[in-house]
């Protein structure tokens, strides 16, 4: 149970004021007489105050026993280490077999930070290498629109231009995106479990929270351009001028309804986030004059590949709508805060 406090503010040479801390915490926290500790204002007006050395949360780690572990479970095993803020992650088993350690290798990469460090015949050692200090909330759901936004247009192009290179390229950058997102939910729960990390002064919770469910749209939106990519690299029909025309406008309209929510989320921008929810039922109409276009093909190959385009274009267009919908609620949470 946690017990709350109340200490008289004393001022003392006229402009400095002091407190005393309770007895209870500093002598957990090893505090004695000239002892330091630092002092964090938060954005909501609260003071974080922590003994010197204690800013550094102690390491985490997590065991992990992959006798008859394979496959799915085992990657999913590894992820949920990774996001429940492990340091370290130890794999143990009678003997790992070469399919487990392929896969933990895979994962590795998959992630961002964890490298193996040690490896024998029944064990795995990952080592989390990131310094948390040098990662923004922020900068990483921005870099995270950057790169779906960039593979939706290389896809549309790729598609256009039937060019099965530029789509295996856009394929393997959806690794990025989900490597960001992962990054970005670990960093989540570590503010929710109370942790600092080097923009929680900037940064307050309600932003946390929506850039977190901002991050889950993107990494949806780039599921999509995937999609896009995939049907490219495979379609064989060349597509006909005008159906390529309605495929392009529409993809142009939902990527500017994405941007300009983000626009909208990072500046807190209520009419531009209106704006963009207004769009979807427009857009709405476009796709279904897109698939009506679709059965005059006469390629059964090219009407459900494209219809899977056309699918994946109103998807993103309404993840942008979600955005601007968070911006709304953010914008609200600030200007309460004021």
């Amino acid at each position: 149970m946690i017990f709350i406090e109340t200490r008289k503010i004393q001022q003392t040479g006229g402009s400095t004021y002091i407190v005393s801390l309770p007895k209870k915490w500093a002598e957990r926290a090893g505090i004695t007489t000239g002892s330091q500790v630092t002092l964090q204002p938060q954005q909501d007006g609260t003071l974080n105050i922590a003994a010197e050395g204690s800013t550094q949360n102690p390491k985490k780690k997590n065991v992990i026993d992959v006798n008859g572990c394979v496959g799915d479970e085992l990657v999913r095993l590894l992820i949920a280490a990774y996001l429940s803020g492990s340091d370290m992650i130890e794999i143990r088993g009678n003997r790992i077999q070469a399919e487990q350690k392929k896969i933990i290798r895979n994962v590795c990469y998959k992630l961002m930070g964890p490298e193996i460090i040690e490896e024998t015949a029944n064990s795995v050692l990952i080592q989390d290498l990131l310094n948390p200090n040098e990662v923004s909330i922020k900068k990483s759901v921005r870099r995270m629109f950057l790169i779906s936004n960039s593979m939706l247009k290389d896809a549309m192009q790729a598609l256009k231009d039937q060019d099965k290179d530029l789509a295996l390229d856009v394929i393997e950058r959806d690794d990025e995106v989900d490597r960001l997102f992962l990054l970005i939910s670990k960093q989540f729960r570590t503010v929710l479990r109370g942790s600092r990390l080097p923009d929680t002064s900037e940064t307050t919770i309600d932003e946390y929270h929506d850039l977190r469910l901002a991050a889950s749209s993107l990494e949806r939106i780039a599921d999509h351009a995937l999609k896009i990519a995939k049907t490219a690299s495979t379609l064989n029909t060349q597509i006909p001028d005008k159906t390529m025309k309605l495929i392009e406008s529409s993809s142009t309209t939902s990527s500017n309804m994405v941007e300009d929510a983000i626009d909208a989320l990072y500046n807190q921008n209520t009419d531009l986030a209106n704006q963009v929810i207004a769009k979807v039922d427009g857009t709405k109409v476009r796709i279904d004059d897109l698939n009506a276009s679709l059965l005059d093909l006469e390629s059964p190959e090219a009407i459900v590949a494209l219809g899977t385009v056309a699918d994946s274009i109103d998807r993103i267009g309404e993840y942008g709508a979600n955005i601007a919908e968070l911006a709304i609620n953010l914008s609200m949470a600030i200007v309460q805060k004021k």
